[in-house]
Order: C-alpha cells, then sequence, then structure tokens
C-alpha cells in the first residue's frame, strides 16, 4: 500500500505538470487510450467470456458514467492543489457506503451513519463554505467522486457474474469510448512531450493498482488502508516543494477526519465479517 500511495501520487503529480498545455478533456482521453496498451495480455480473457445485453449495457453505463467522473479530476488538477484534490477523493468510499444503503439494500447501522457525518464534516472543513470561495475545480471534485463512487458499484454489481479482470478491461475500453467525443471537440495536436507524460500517467496508474492488489492479498483491507493516509502528507509535500502550493492545515485536517471515518466502518465490517458489504476503496481509480 506505500507503494500503490507512491504511485498514484506521482500519477496526480504528473498530472498536475501538464498545466494548461492541454485541454483536461483530450488529457483525459489520452490517458485512457494510452493505457488500452496494458490490456493486451488479458485479450484473451476478454474475448472468451460470454456476456449478456444485461452485462453490455451495464459495461456501457459505467464507462459512461467513469468518463464523466475522470473529466471532472483532470480539470480539478488544474484548478486546485495536489493536496486538496487527494483529501477530496477520499470522499468516494463514502458516496459508495450511501449507494449501496440506497440501491444494494445494505443495511447502513447507527456506526455508519455517525461514520459518514464525520466524514462530511471533513468535507466541509476543507471547502470552509463562507471563508473562502468554492471554486469549480471544488465543484469538479465533489463530481468526481460521486461518478467514481457510482463506477464502483456498477462494478459491485458486474463482478458477482464477471471476473474481476474482465471488469477492470471493460471500464479502460468503454471509457476511451465514451471520451472520443468530447476530446474530437476540444482536439489540439498534443506534443511529444505530452504524449511521454500521459504514458507515464498510465504507467503509475497500473503500478498503483497492481500494487493495492498485492497488498489486499496479503492482509485484510482494515489492516492496509490506514496506509492510504500517507498518500495525503505526499500529495502536500510534492505540492509545496515542486508546485510551489501553500500547506493548508484544514485540508490535511479535515482530509484525516475523512480517512478516519471511512477506516472506521471497514474496521467495524471487519471485525463483524460482513464480508457481504461493500469495501470501501480510497484508490483513485482513474
Amino acid at each position: 500500500m506505500f507503494s500503490a500511495g507512491l504511485s498514484f501520487v506521482a500519477m496526480t503529480a504528473l498530472v498536475k505538470s501538464l498545466g494548461t498545455s492541454m485541454d483536461p478533456i483530450e488529457a483525459a482521453f489520452l490517458r485512457y487510450a494510452l493505457g488500452l496498451v496494458f490490456l493486451l495480455p488479458a485479450m484473451r480473457a476478454i474475448l472468451t467470456t460470454h456476456l449478456t445485453r444485461r452485462h453490455i449495457a451495464l459495461f456501457g453505463l459505467r464507462g459512461a458514467i467513469h468518463a464523466v467522473g475522470v473529466m471532472l479530476w483532470f480539470f480539478a488538477m488544474t484548478r486546485i492543489p495536489l493536496a486538496e484534490v487527494t483529501a477530496m477523493n477520499y470522499l468516494t468510499p463514502v458516496y459508495v457506503t450511501l449507494g449501496a444503503a440506497l440501491f444494494l439494500g445494505e443495511t447502513m447501522a447507527f456506526r455508519r451513519i455517525a461514520a459518514v457525518l464525520v466524514a462530511i464534516v471533513g468535507a466541509v472543513i476543507i471547502l470552509r463554505p463562507g471563508f473562502r470561495e468554492i471554486s469549480a475545480g471544488h465543484l469538479a471534485m465533489l463530481g468526481t467522486s460521486l461518478m467514481l463512487g457510482g463506477s464502483y458499484l456498477l462494478a459491485k454489481a458486474m463482478v458477482q457474474d464477471v471476473r474481476p479482470s474482465v471488469v477492470v478491461a471493460h471500464l479502460s475500453i468503454w471509457t476511451t469510448l465514451f471520451l472520443i467525443p468530447f476530446a474530437i471537440a476540444v482536439w489540439t495536436p498534443p506534443s511529444l512531450r505530452d504524449i511521454g507524460v500521459l504514458f507515464m500517467i498510465a504507467s503509475f496508474a497500473t503500478a498503483g493498482h497492481y500494487f493495492m492488489t498485492l497488498a489486499l492479498q496479503a492482509a485484510p483491507v482494515a489492516v492496509t488502508q490506514p496506509v492510504t493516509f500517507l498518500q495525503l502528507i505526499w500529495a502536500t509535500l510534492l505540492g509545496a516543494l515542486v508546485f510551489q502550493e501553500g500547506i493548508d492545515i484544514w485540508v490535511v485536517g479535515g482530509g484525516t477526519l475523512i480517512l478516519a471515518a471511512v477506516s472506521f466502518i471497514t474496521w467495524r465490517e471487519a471485525v463483524l465479517n460482513r464480508s457481504g458489504l461493500t469495501p470501501p476503496s480510497l484508490a483513485p481509480k482513474l
């Protein structure tokens, strides 16, 4: 999880380094298009898996939702500091928890409800409405977390019938397809540097997911999840040292509160051995 955190922060920093040299929508498309090369080892599994119309419809819906989330995330990266992007990304598991209760019939015990409320308080601390301007980047990150939460819930429904590796592969394929028309609308020829940076982004994202998978195989989520707090530390330091962004103690405090709430939910589920519940995932699956 330590290595996964470093990979995800490196991915985020590389997106930040693109700055305004490329439209966020075009950058999102190229990140996914270049990342398709990592699907080559799974092509046989993709082609031989039998899919029903329901599966295809769910894959398409997930791809559309995820595409919107990715575009919002790339936009937010050009508007707000790294630490704020990382801290607000922790809200995704909260949306997943609420969505699982609303749409998948999972129960919301008092402790779960209390943890969700604590996470919301953490988000308010980060945004501080009335004390500072809430920018378009902040609103984009709220939308990103919501869209990714919906994407995870659809994945939860699909992995009951389809192998996880195939679900992940179809996510990349469908998201790329849905991003095409948006990318065409804002297309400008990318430089070789931009293409190289975007391929590195795809590489770090793939490495992060791989390291995260190894971590979850080695230990329960309740054990590995608190380590994701380091992502906020790395993002804060990187933003200050590389991008000259100020260290906002309110952002660190709010992000810590959100992560503590999500970690508590995961710990309670581990204690109760409720394996049927949706385990919150803090990885920015972009």
